[in-house]
C-alpha cells in the first residue's frame, strides 16, 4: 500500500534548500511504495539559526503538519537539524507520524557506534542541539561537535573547499575525539557524506537520508502496527472543539495554508521522476 511522506523545508523559498533540490536529491532512496512530496514555506526566513527565526516559522510549519494529516499523508520530515518544532508537531498530529534529522541522525549512529562527533555549520549551533541531545538522552554518545564556521548558504558555493573543511575536521574528531562515526550536523550538507565515509572508514551519516528513511520506517510502523504518537500524556492533541470554539483556524488562515500543499513538489511512485507544481 501507497505512503505518503511530505519533506518540509521549513524555510522560505528562496532558501537554501529549495523543494525540487530535497526531491532530486531524495528521489533515489525512496521506496517503490513511497510517493514522496516536498515543500518549502512561501515566507519567513531563508536559514534558522537564530532562535528567533525559529519561532516565526513555527505557527506556518505546525499548521502545515496540520493539513498534511489532513491530507492524508502517512509521515512527516522538519528538514532542520534543530529539530524546530518536532515535539509541537508530534502534540498536534494524531496519527500523522513526524521525525526530524538530528533525532533521526542520532538514533542511527547509537546503533552503530558507541560514541558519534557531530559537524556542525556554526559554534552557536552548539547548545541548542546539546540541548536536544539531552532531551533524547544521546548527549552521553557525543565525542565531540566541530564547527565548520560556514552560513547555511555557503555550504554549495564552493564544494571542493566545503569538502576540504570537511574532510579536516572529521579527521580531527575521529583522530583526536575518538569519533566512531560522523554525523553531518545540518541538512545544508546533502551529498557530501559518501566521498567522506570512504576516505574514513567510518559510518558517515547524511542528515537529510537519515530523517526521509526514519520517517519511511515510522510510516510503516504506523500503518502495520497503530505504532503512532502516545496521545495519553506528553503528545496529547489540543481538543477540536477548543480550536473551533477560539475559531483558531480562521485567525490563522488554514485555507492559505492549504494551497502551499496544492503547490508542493512531488516524486511520483516508483518512477523516482521530479515533478513540480510549485
Amino acid at each position: 500500500m501507497t505512503r505518503k511522506i511530505l519533506y518540509i523545508n521549513p524555510i522560505a523559498t528562496s532558501g537554501a534548500i529549495g523543494a525540487t533540490e530535497s526531491l532530486e536529491y531524495l528521489a533515489s532512496e525512496t521506496r517503490e511504495d513511497v510517493e514522496l512530496w516536498a515543500v518549502n514555506l512561501p515566507r519567513g526566513p531563508l536559514h534558522l539559526r537564530y532562535r528567533y527565526y525559529q519561532a516565526l516559522v513555527l505557527p506556518d510549519l505546525l499548521n502545515l503538519i496540520r493539513e498534511a494529516e489532513r491530507r492524508a499523508f502517512d509521515a512527516a520530515v522538519i528538514g532542520c537539524f534543530y529539530d524546530t518544532g518536532l515535539q509541537d508537531a508530534r502534540e498536534i498530529a494524531r496519527q500523522l507520524v513526524v521525525t526530524a534529522p538530528c533525532e533521526a541522525s542520532t538514533l542511527i549512529a547509537s546503533t552503530l557506534c558507541d560514541r558519534f562527533s557531530i559537524l556542525v555549520g556554526c559554534q552557536k549551533a552548539t547548545a541548542q542541539i546539546r540541548q536536544n541531545l539531552q532531551h533524547y538522552g544521546m548527549d552521553r554518545r557525543v565525542a565531540s561537535f566541530r564547527s565548520l564556521d560556514l552560513a547555511v548558504r555557503e555550504f554549495h558555493q564552493s564544494e571542493s573547499q566545503t569538502t576540504q573543511r570537511l574532510r579536516d575536521l572529521a579527521h580531527q574528531a575521529v583522530e583526536v575525539d575518538g569519533a566512531e562515526a560522523i554525523i553531518l550536523g545540518c541538512t545544508a550538507t546533502y551529498g557530501f557524506w559518501r566521498e567522506l565515509q570512504r576516505e574514513l572508514g567510518v559510518p558517515v551519516i547524511d542528515p537529510m537520508i537519515a530523517a526521509f528513511k526514519h520517517a519511511e520506517f515510522a510510516a510503516e510502523l504506523a500503518r502495520r502496527y497503530d505504532w503512532a504518537q502516545s496521545k495519553t500524556g506528553a503528545y496529547a492533541s489540543p481538543p477540536p472543539a477548543e480550536i473551533d470554539e477560539w475559531r483558531l483556524n480562521d485567525q490563522y488562515d488554514l485555507h492559505r495554508i492549504s494551497s502551499w500543499l496544492d503547490g508542493a513538489s512531488q516524486a511520483r511512485l516508483g518512477s523516482h521522476n521530479v515533478t513540480s507544481t510549485s
